[in-house]
This record gives structure tokens, sequence and C-alpha cells, in this order.
């Protein structure tokens, strides 16, 4: 998933060669077409080999740039020579696009040293940071100090600062739904929201009544209702689900659907218990799998700042993530645990997923009044996870990350389901209850926990503790 355009600055000084510039241009183009990702760089006949150098090339830069704002997700500044740090960083500045910025620069060859072909970009990459620094801009860095455009490293480089202007970009302006209130035992889901909207994160709130009461003006034997059923029963087998409540079922995820639509949503927090079994008779784990399926994440218990971390993960992957449960010990292993919750998770991570119930809530609201549930055992695959959580005590935005695998080890139990190995598990679970964190964390098939540190750490700022030492 590289998809995206970049605004690309070619940083140049009138001292050293001209035509290392050229060279540059065709190397960078060849590596972001390789990747698919678009790309916005002065001509060749605007400025001196379509570099920038001095404050009027830095305009027309800037003015380009600010052409297609709407279109650009970040910004790559390229130093095939020492560069001229001010009009990288006047162009940056005048062009106020606010997104992410990564430095590159050429490393030299010991046998080009001379006046003719040297770069001194390791220097110029040095004062470029400077400058940007003193400007207030936030950018990244390669891990290699100087890279070639052709060198895999590079490409693994630009892929990865790709996710990070799709976190960037994706998390700036989100918009959450809030469905119902937060379930009266579960203080650990409490949030602020304020403190979201202060980082550009709005919350759309609605009364679980009006979801209901809407659902419930639908006739069962209206013909979308039936679609809606054909829907669900391709995503996912049958089991032992009565009609009666995939009646309920289909309703309540078409009401769902429009509230999402109406409100230009890109994520939703439901109360998933108590009053839903009470008060409407099934639960609504599925439409919450299929809508986190479809790149709409959708959390239980009304945990806002879950959802949230499950759209970061996926604009870091590609790939759909899910709320769990950091549920029970696996055993004696000390960095093993299990991962549960009754069942709403993508059908990413569920391939032999089943309509069921929920027995545990069932236990206490019969267990009639909990079909939609999810049965299914994630098998095993790569694991980033994670956890966002608003910390009103400090006024602040606190992260947790790391990596691990999701195994194959043995588990008999019902819902969704799977077996974690985390390095120094058990540290973690220190960090975790020292620091305040929810029960909920958030887990997705992949390894971006880098990719998130940066993008959550550096250009928001929020307080990061990434527990992958890999």
């Amino acid at each position: 998933m590289n998809t995206g355009v970049l605004g690309v600055i070619f940083g140049n000084r009138d001292f050293f060669p001209d035509h290392l510039v050229g060279t540059a241009r065709n190397e960078i183009k060849r590596a972001l077409d390789e990747l698919g990702l678009g790309y916005r760089m002065l001509e060749e006949s605007d400025t001196k080999l379509g570099g920038v150098e001095t404050f009027a090339d830095a305009q027309k830069c800037a003015n380009l740039f600010k052409a297609h704002r709407e279109e650009i997700m970040g910004i790559l500044v390229v130093l095939p020579n020492f560069g001229d740090e001010r009009g990288v960083a006047e162009t940056i500045r005048l062009a106020g696009l606010d997104v992410p910025v990564l430095v590159q620069a050429y490393p030299d060859d010991l046998d080009k040293l001379d006046v003719a072909r040297r770069r001194d970009a390791w220097c110029g990459k040095i004062s470029v940071c400077n400058n940007l620094y003193q400007y207030g801009i936030k950018y990244s860095l390669t891990d290699q100090h100087v890279i070639r455009p052709d060198d895999d490293a590079f490409i693994q480089e630009i892929k990865d600062f790709a996710a990070v202007c799709r976190v960037v970009g994706g998390v700036k302006g989100m918009r959450i739904g809030a469905v119902g209130a937060r379930p009266g035992g579960f203080n650990t889901v409490r949030y602020s929201e304020k403190i979201l909207q202060r980082h550009g994160i709005t919350v759309v709130t609605v009364d679980l009544s009006e979801i209901l009461g809407r659902a419930n003006r639908i006739k069962n034997d209206d013909t979308i209702v039936k679609e809606r059923m054909n829907v669900m029963l391709n995503y996912a087998k049958r089991g032992l689900a009565p009609g009666d409540a995939l009646v309920q079922m289909a309703k309540l995820d078409l009401v769902l659907q429009e509230f999402v639509d109406e409100h230009a949503l890109d994520a939703t927090a439901l109360q998933c218990w108590t009053s839903l079994q009470q008060n409407y008779g099934c639960n609504v784990c599925t439409s919450m799998s299929m809508m986190s399926e479809n790149m709409l994440p959708s959390a239980c218990e009304v945990d806002v700042t879950g959802t949230l971390t499950m759209y970061a993960m996926q604009l870091a992957s590609g790939s759909p993530s899910a709320l769990v449960d950091w549920n029970n010990n696996y055993a004696d292993d000390p960095n093993k645990t299990v991962l549960f919750h009754c069942g709403n998770w993508a059908k990413a991570f569920l391939p032999d997923i089943e309509i069921s119930n929920a027995p545990i809530l069932g236990s206490s609201l019969g267990v009639e009044n909990t079909w939609g549930a999810l049965d299914g055992r994630t098998p095993a695959s790569p694991l980033t996870y994670g956890r966002i959580s608003t910390d009103d005590i400090q006024g602040k935005i606190k992260v947790y990350l790391g990596e691990g695998e999701l195994t194959d080890d043995e588990l008999n139990t019902f819902g969704n389901r799977a077996v974690a190995q985390i390095p120094d598990l058990q540290g973690l679970m220190q960090y975790v209850c020292r620091n305040g964190f929810e029960h909920h964390v958030v887990m997705n098939a992949s390894r971006t926990s880098k990719i998130l540190e940066e993008a959550l750490g550096n250009y928001f700022s929020w307080e990061v503790y990434n527990h992958y030492k890999g």
C-alpha cells in the first residue's frame, strides 16, 4: 500500500557540481515509480536543473506544492550535494503544508572527491536539519545518514515514510462515532474528548436508544433487511444462529451504516453490552467485524481511544486491526499471553469465522440474547500491538507499542482468541499497569511499531514507549 503523492525538493549549492542534481532527479523518479508513488517536483526548466538554491527557487517550489496541497501527503528532501539549507527550509515554510518531511543525502565515493564530483552531502544534511529545527519544522531521517536511491534500504525507507504520512494525515482530522454510553462497570475506557479535539480528532456521539429506535422502525420483511442478511451470511458462516436474531442483526447493521455515512466517520466505538442485549436482543459483534474488515474500525465498550489505535495501526499497515483484551497467562510461559474478546475481530484474523453467541454475557443476560458474536481462532502471524490513551491527570496523550508473534499454540476456548508471544512480556505488563493503561490493546498482523512511533511521537508529539527492541 504505497499510493500517494510526495513533494520533492532537490537541494543545490552554487559551488558544488550541478550535474549531480540532474542525475538525482532520474534516480529518485525511478525509485518512486517502482513504489507506485506520485510526485510533484520542479521541472528542470523552472530553476537550474529543477533544484532549489535561492529564495526565488524556494518560492517557485512552494507555489508548486501549494497548488497540489490536497494531494501531497509528505515532502522528500534530496541532497545530491551539500545543498542550500535556507532554500530547503524556506520552501517548506512557504508551502505551509504541515506534512511529514524526510531528509535524504547522497554518499560520496572515495575515488570521486575532486572538485568536479564531490558531494559533501553528509555535511549538508546536518546543515539542512539544523535549519529545519530552527524553523520549527518536524522531519524524519533515514537510518543511514547518507544513502543512494537505488539501495534496497532506501526503497524500504520510502515505504515506511509513506506509511508515516498516511498515519499523520489520517489521524489528523479523524472522525469517530461514539454510539451509546460506556458500560457502567468499565471506568477503564474513560477518555478525554477535549484532549482528542485539541489534536484534531472529533468524536460524534449518539444515544444508543436513537440507533435502536431507528432499527426497530425497519420492517422485518423489508427487502433491504433480507439483502443485508445475505451480506452477513456471505461474510461469516451462520452456525446455529436463529432467523429472528439474524433479522435483528441485519436491521441494526443497516442503521449503523447510515450513521457512519451521515457523519462521514472514519471509525466507531459502540456500547455493545448490556443495554443492547436487554433492549434489543442480539450482539452487534458481526457488524463491528464487518466494518473493521472494510477498514472502518469498530471498537467495543465505547473504547474511543481503542478505535483510534485501531485506525492508526490500519493506516500504518494497510490491513485491519482488532481490539482485544490482555486476557490470560498461557500456562507457565512468561512471554506468552492469551488475547480474547467475545467476538468482533475482523475476518482477516479469523479464517474459520462463524456467527455464534457470547457465553460470558449470556450467563447473566440470556444466551438467546447474545447471538451475533463471532467464534474463531487467529492463526500464526507477525504482530504489532499497542495502545493510545488520553491521560487526563497529566493533560496529554500517551502511547505504548511493540512487536511479537501470534502463534499456533493449542488454545481450547470460545469467542475470538489468539496466543501472542512477546519478548519480556512481564516487563511490558509492569509498564502497562504502572502507567495506568487500559486492559484493551490493539493488534495488527504487521511489523509497524517503528512507523507508528515516528508518526505519533515525532509528528504529534505524543509520549511514546516502544517495547520492541529489535
